[in-house]
């Protein structure tokens, strides 16, 4: 019974490990990729979700305001999120989701030479990675 029990125990500590091994890796200029973005003077005048920028932590000296493409839910109850995005003591701008995707997205890519490649993985998982042109420096 010992046995049984320590190799269900060692069979359930595996689990993890395994689970790890499965994932997408989703980066800025993918639809689905939430965070800060870089506007710069690259690209137009983003739509905005709110007109005036939220600020969690205020501050007599606040740093420049961020842009942040994030899901609703989160722009909604940004005092509960903005430490995931490491924004909480700063002004952030939240973009529209469709102009991310209609005019961020296809700019980024457009001005880092952006290709994907996909790696299907043993367990029917697909994995993406972003290849720039300039890789082959790293």
């Amino acid at each position: 019974m010992k046995k049984m029990m320590m190799t269900a125990a060692l069979a359930l500590s595996a689990l993890p490990a395994l689970a790890a091994d499965v994932g997408v890796s989703i980066s800025i200029g993918q639809p689905g990729f939430y965070g800060h973005i870089d506007i710069g003077d690259y690209y137009p005048r983003p739509r905005l979700i709110y007109p005036q920028p939220v600020v969690i932590v205020s501050g007599p000296h606040l740093p420049p305001p961020v842009y942040m493409h994030v899901p609703p839910g989160h722009a909604k109850n940004w005092r509960k999120y903005c430490g995931r995005y490491e924004a909480c003591g700063r002004p952030v701008y939240f973009v529209q989701d469709s102009w991310y995707n209609d005019v961020y997205v296809p700019r980024y890519r457009e001005r880092h030479a952006y290709r994907e490649v996909r790696h299907d993985h043993h367990d029917g998982h697909r994995h993406y990675d972003r290849h720039d042109r300039d890789d082959h420096r790293r």
